[in-house]
């Protein structure tokens, strides 16, 4: 078993953005889809890896509401790579404990793939290990706005000066989950592109140069162990913090 998964610093949430698939393809001369398919070779790896060391909750962003802009043949290529992961790979994941949820607006999807999202999340529903969020067709923008208009629905008798933090937080995506302690970014850009922004108000941040295909569960164990040596406050002072 790693040394990370016997620390107490260890984050119980981590949230990833799986960044340069693309670039890793064309350094190699490869068409782009060639770097997704290693990128989700790669996401089997570090999913694996969490299960082991303990994480409790890994969320991945897989498809953004801003990725249906990108070339209909890439677009295309990867709702193929979607379907393909979703009627395999779920076998796999509940054999080993592992709970599969996909974030986001399945609406957009076809028919097919949401059959096998709900049959996906149907038959893993019930696992106690790893909780895998799969954000697809997911903004950060709209979770939120999706969440106060989930919450006037709710609540059609209550004025919007009633409507607070909290309210907002139970009716996002996640809300059943602890925000995320860890947010890792490969390929080398340092913004968090519209990802878990509520969420992550008070999450660390951990950027790499490495591309996402070339990730590992070294490259994890890196990010956790940077992880481990922070501060984290909230608000407070280092000696508050020291006494709690």
């Amino acid at each position: 078993m790693s040394e990370v998964s016997q620390s107490r610093n260890q984050p119980k949430h981590i949230a990833i953005i799986m960044d340069g698939n693309g670039r890793w393809a064309k350094k190699r001369f490869l068409p782009r889809f060639a770097g997704h398919q290693q990128g989700f070779k790669a996401l089997r790896k570090v999913v694996s890896h969490c299960s082991q060391i303990g994480v409790q909750a890994l969320t991945v962003f897989a498809f953004s509401t801003e990725n249906w802009k990108r070339p209909q043949d890439e677009v295309n290529k990867l709702m193929g790579l979607f379907l393909t992961a979703l009627q395999k790979e779920v076998k796999k994941l509940d054999e080993n404990n592992v709970q599969l949820r996909i974030v986001g607006d399945c609406s957009a999807f076809s028919q097919q793939i949401q059959e096998h999202i709900k049959i996906a999340e149907d038959m893993t529903a019930n696992n106690t290990g790893l909780v895998l969020n799969v954000a697809a067709n997911y903004g950060g923008r709209a979770d939120i706005v999706n969440a106060v208009q989930k919450w006037q629905a709710d609540n059609p008798e209550k004025n919007i000066s009633e409507l607070d933090e909290e309210a907002i937080s139970e009716h996002l995506f996640l809300a059943d989950l602890p925000a995320p302690d860890l947010l890792i970014r490969t390929g080398g850009e340092q913004r968090i592109s519209n990802f878990l922004i509520w969420q992550m108000a008070y999450t660390e941040l951990y950027f790499t140069d490495v591309l996402w295909p070339q990730f590992s569960e070294v490259e994890l164990d890196r990010a956790i162990g940077s992880y481990g040596m922070r501060e984290r406050r909230f608000g407070q002072t280092s000696e508050q913090v020291e006494q709690c």
